[in-house]
């Protein structure tokens, strides 16, 4: 692995393949909150669902500008008696969105892509289940990589 700008995409989309979380930052009353979250993934938008509150969710409603953070391989480097020689390798993924609610069969759909990136497979929902939580998505208005060491 090389260092540097990631500038594929598709490099891009196997890192967030590669992921089980994501975290995502938002701003909840003025002030930076990082969420650690599990998600879903379509290439073009990020999935992930919520409780019916929360401060997250005061954060989303209250600006839906989004930041988000993916990182895989992480190593570390040890670089002997030089504490400048000590490093870490990875690969990342940071993008920028905006989150909006989804409703009925698009918060259906959601769903099926936060599960499908767990399970490899798609799911039916019980309709009982479906108004207990809230389904948000990300469409991602800026994504890049970067690589760092060798693995």
């Amino acid at each position: 692995m090389g260092t540097g700008e990631i500038k594929k995409r598709s490099e891009i989309d196997e890192i967030i393949a590669g992921c089980k979380v994501c975290r995502l930052a938002a701003i909840a009353g003025g002030e930076p909150y990082i969420i650690p979250i599990s998600f879903g993934y379509d290439g073009k938008n990020l999935y992930l669902h919520t409780g019916l509150k929360g401060r997250k969710i005061t954060a989303f409603e209250e600006n839906p500008r989004v930041c988000f953070e993916f990182e895989e391989g992480v190593e570390l480097i040890e670089g002997g008696d030089d504490p400048c020689s000590w490093s870490f390798s990875f690969r990342s993924v940071i993008g920028y969105g905006e989150i909006s609610e989804l409703y009925g069969d698009k918060k259906r759909a959601g769903l099926n892509r936060i599960m499908e990136h767990y399970s490899g497979r798609e799911w039916e929902f019980d309709e009982e289940m479906m108004p207990k939580t809230r389904v948000w998505m990300i469409e991602i208005s800026e994504i890049s990589g970067r690589s760092h060491g060798e693995k």
